[in-house]
């Protein structure tokens, strides 16, 4: 095939190729999500980490393979109350608003932050609490909550600078869950998976693309003949 002819090919296939691509979204890699609470909330702490009522912000600062880091900060991003070890949690229906998800809470004690889910996402972030917090929220709650050594506290309120990276230690915490009755369940107890709609897969998009590629091939092949 003469280089003319490659070329013609090639920028049609392209003008399809871009037609049909999904849209990028404009959401920021990092989740920034500004999140004012009317009353005293808990977040992963040593003991029970209390955030008194106000404006902060949450933050995603490292995502792994099965787990993830997130940092809340202050409203204008000058102090970081904590590093919190989370893993993905997935809704069926994500909606435009941010959802912050809480566990019941015992009388006259602040809610304890669960889940952070953010705009038009179907995975979240679900909160890992110390061992011995968390096996209390799991007694208070009756349900089971995720858990980390309790050693490994000390990470979670380490003071980092913005360009820190989050402590490896907290990156590589094993995880648990914890029940009411004080027995640790593996993870996949404690969450069941949930089934994702069908169309987070884009195979069947790459597949009409791939036919799309093919018929214009098949269309343009007179028209490339005469241009040889």
């Amino acid at each position: 095939m003469k280089p003319f002819k490659v070329f013609v090919t090639i920028f049609f296939l392209s003008l399809i190729v871009l037609a049909f691509a999904p849209t990028m979204s404009a959401q920021r890699w990092d989740k920034k999500t500004i999140v004012k609470f009317s009353a005293p909330v808990e977040i992963p702490g040593v003991g029970a980490q209390i955030l008194p009522a106000g404006t902060y912000v949450f933050k995603l600062v490292d995502s792994l393979s099965d787990r993830n880091i997130v940092q809340v900060w202050n409203e204008d991003e000058t102090h970081v109350y904590a590093t919190i070890l989370a893993i993905p949690n997935y809704r069926l229906t994500p909606t435009e608003k941010t959802v912050m998800t809480f566990r019941e809470k015992a009388a006259g004690e602040p809610e304890a932050v669960r889940a952070w889910f953010y705009p038009g996402d179907n995975s979240g972030q679900e909160f890992v609490y110390p061992k011995k917090r968390a096996t209390e929220l799991a007694r208070i709650t009756r349900q089971p909550v995720l858990e980390m050594p309790e050693e490994r506290a000390a990470d979670i309120i380490a003071p980092m600078k913005p360009s820190e990276q989050a402590p490896e230690a907290l990156k590589e915490a094993p995880i648990k869950a914890i029940t009411p009755k004080g027995e640790e369940i593996e993870i996949a107890q404690a969450m069941p998976p949930k089934t994702l709609p069908k169309t987070s897969t884009l195979l069947p998009l790459l597949g009409v693309m791939g036919l799309m590629s093919l018929a214009l091939g098949f269309a343009l092949s007179p028209m490339l003949k005469r241009i040889e």
